[in-house]
């Protein structure tokens, strides 16, 4: 089966052919660990999770290599530890402890490599000073800055204009600068931040700026040049456009990544989320009212490019949707995922399509590949029932009582009484009791 992917950077759908079949490679930028992720956060991830399956699928598990790092050194993690009182350290161990446990929540797959930044200051340097070397970069005041306009092709992932990009970029239009539109990659550290040995011979210690670490991390990981890169739509300026720069100078190679890709932003219920309008929702406050596979379904209702509306309705209808693919799928046992659904994944990850062909097969006679298809997708029937069981409202009627009223209708079933036998019936059935006969006798559960 063919993939094709859209790519950002030509603004093309084209045909996936990776570097090495052996080793697919991936890298997507993860979070900046100072605070519980937010819903929209959780869109690349579940994202890039679908993707990597297919991959996994196609090339085999053993042939596909994901790397998602942790951002654990910037200057929102140096303020968030300031305002709380907490260290640096115990700060970003408990932010990346909640974050790992509410992405296991939605179901997804650990990465293969999840890389913190901290742990690649070596390979950092290394790049700085490659950079420095060969001219795409400056020392100044203790400051290394990659040169812009030592690199012709800037600006060829976002096609902005100078303009557009130094308003994008929100420039700081230091003194020391040779140019506005440069950027730090390595800075003085301030009494009381993280700091490391400088490169480039800068006497005082310091940190990297936050470009410099993706490149460090995936040149580390998946080598100069790799198969995908990924993100959310807002990282493809400046954050994106600033890697391939470093990236391509450092290896003086014609690409850093043969495809990148992004997803659409998240609105909530209509409107843009922000504090300021009260509807910032994080994912912790999601996680507690619906089960991350109900997530998971309303997140890919809507193609990974276009805006998502993230709204209350959308989760009440995964969760019927998914309620009914189990429930469809309960005596199916074809271990591989349907055809069509991969067949539609393949089209640019085309989730919405994926969604109608699981509709589709649950109406459709011998639908063995169902049970398949939610293997694959990382559906769990187990987490499913028991959000239920959690949720359900509390009963009208014991147990007890059910069995007691169970026991009657079926002595006046026996003595042909059909009319007390209806009216037993009808009564549980108001109290939100379902009967079930089968040839094995009579079974009952409450109404959804």
């Amino acid at each position: 089966m063919a993939l094709k992917l859209y790519d950002t950077l030509t603004r093309t759908k084209r045909d996936f052919v990776p570097i090495d079949p052996a080793n697919v490679r991936m890298y997507v930028c993860g979070p900046t660990v100072y605070d519980f992720a937010h819903i929209g956060n959780a869109r690349p991830v579940i994202v890039f999770d679908v993707l990597f399956r297919l991959l996994r699928h196609l090339y085999g598990e053993q042939h596909v290599t994901y790397v998602r790092n942790i951002t654990d050194v910037d200057d929102k993690i140096n303020a968030r530890a300031a305002e709380r009182g907490v260290s640096i350290r115990e700060l970003t161990e408990e932010t990346y402890r909640n974050f790992r446990e509410d992405v296991a929540a939605l179901g997804c797959l650990p990465p293969t490599v999840e890389p913190r930044a901290t742990e690649h200051i070596a390979e950092m340097k290394a790049l700085i000073e490659r950079l420095v070397k060969s001219g795409n970069a400056y020392v100044a005041e203790n400051h290394v800055l990659f040169s812009v306009p030592s690199m012709p092709e800037y600006g060829k992932l976002s096609k902005r204009s100078l303009d557009e990009m130094m308003a994008g970029a929100r420039v700081d239009v230091a003194p020391y600068k040779h140019d506005p539109m440069d950027f730090v990659l390595w800075k003085p550290s301030k009494p009381g931040e993280p700091g490391w040995e400088s490169p480039c011979g800068i006497a005082v210690q310091g940190r990297p700026g936050w470009h410099i670490e993706c490149s460090a991390m995936s040149w580390k990981h998946l080598g100069e040049t790799f198969d995908i890169h990924g993100g959310g739509i807002d990282l493809v300026f400046p954050h994106h456009e600033n890697e391939i720069a470093q990236s391509r100078c450092a290896f003086h190679s014609d690409v850093m990544a043969n495809t990148w890709m992004h997803n659409g932003f998240l609105q909530v219920e209509g409107e843009k989320m922000s504090k300021s309008l009260g509807n910032f929702v994080t994912l912790r406050e999601v996680l507690a009212d619906w089960p991350g596979d109900v997530v998971r379904v309303a997140m890919l209702a809507s193609h990974y490019r276009q805006p998502i509306n993230w709204t209350v309705k959308g989760l009440e209808e995964a969760e019927k949707a998914l309620t009914a693919w189990f429930d469809a799928a309960s005596d199916s046992a074809e271990p591989r995922p349907a055809p069509s659904v991969i067949e539609a994944l393949g089209d640019d990850l085309n989730t919405p399509k994926a969604i109608a062909e699981m509709h589709a097969l649950r109406h459709r006679a011998g639908h063995k590949s169902l049970a398949g298809t939610l293997e694959f997708f990382g559906f769990r029937a187990d987490a499913l029932k028991a959000w239920k069981a959690a949720h359900a409202p509390a009963p009208a009627i014991s147990e007890t009582e059910i069995k007691a009223r169970v026991d009657a209708r079926l002595a006046a079933r026996a003595a042909k009484n059909f009319a007390e036998s209806d009216r037993i019936r009808d009564e549980l059935a108001r109290l939100g009791v379902v009967l079930k006969d089968t040839k094995e006798g009579t079974t009952w559960e409450f109404a959804r």
